[in-house]
């Protein structure tokens, strides 16, 4: 039979494992806690270093596309476009033929229209585009009664607000150009010339102290072999590359 003091010893004994063990599971707690904590602080991590990729990228692309938009000149309002070929007689008399219709392709020499006892003939081949049908009026010397093109000669004719990037496009100047009846189909071409005087020549005076936006012309040249399917008139965008 146990004496008093064994009895007490085993109680003493199992009080110190009893603090041994719940101080055991106080430092298995603070480990899980910890183990947690490291948890939230890699994944921050982890955030932190994918928001740094992502400025990074987003710096870099920003910094492209500055660069490419900086190198070229956006023009919205183009048109295809070649200079008119005024056929009209020499002397007057009354319109009494017109052999011709906007849309037919003629010869060099060939007949488009009699005044009086003269006939009106073309230069050079090319495309009709319009032509006066009132027979029996009066046509003055040098007045207008067929009109056509070259079809060579065509261009893609831009329309480049002076403070809007004339200054850096130059002759010989690469071009993409798109034309509206033909959607997103990109075409290629050059600067061939870009015009001296703006489109409005006539001095407007204007009380306000905003000045007048002046527009120049930007001709393009492009292989009209190639492109056969762009026709006089139609709609166009340019994007000019400095060269």
């Amino acid at each position: 039979m146990p004496t008093n003091n064994e009895t007490r010893t085993e109680k003493e004994m199992l009080s110190r494992e009893e603090h041994i063990l719940a101080d055991e599971k106080k430092i298995l707690s603070g480990v899980e806690e910890e183990k947690k904590e490291i948890k939230k602080m890699s994944r921050a991590a982890m955030v932190f270093a994918l928001l740094g990729v992502v400025l990074v990228v987003g710096a870099v692309g920003g910094g492209i596309y500055w660069y490419i938009t900086s190198q070229r000149v956006y023009v919205d309002m183009a048109y295809v476009q070649a200079p008119l070929i005024n056929l009209s007689p020499v002397h007057g008399g009354t319109l009494q033929d017109v052999m011709v219709n906007a849309g037919d392709t003629v010869g060099a020499n060939a007949v488009v229209a009699q005044v009086g006892n003269e006939l009106v003939k073309t230069n050079i081949a090319g495309l009709i585009v319009s032509t006066n049908d009132q027979l029996g009026t009066l046509i003055n010397p040098g007045q207008t009664v067929v009109t056509m093109i070259d079809p060579n000669q065509l261009r893609v004719v831009g329309e480049v607000d002076e403070d809007k990037g004339l200054s850096q496009i130059k002759i010989g100047d690469p071009v993409t150009f798109t034309v509206d009846a033909f959607g997103s189909k990109q075409y290629q071409g050059v600067v061939d010339e870009i015009s001296p005087t703006s489109r409005q020549s006539d001095i407007v005076f204007n009380i306000s102290d905003q000045r007048p936006v002046e527009q120049f012309d930007v001709k393009v040249r492009y292989d009209v072999t190639r492109y056969p399917e762009l026709k006089n008139g139609m709609s166009a965008k340019l994007w000019i590359y400095r060269n």
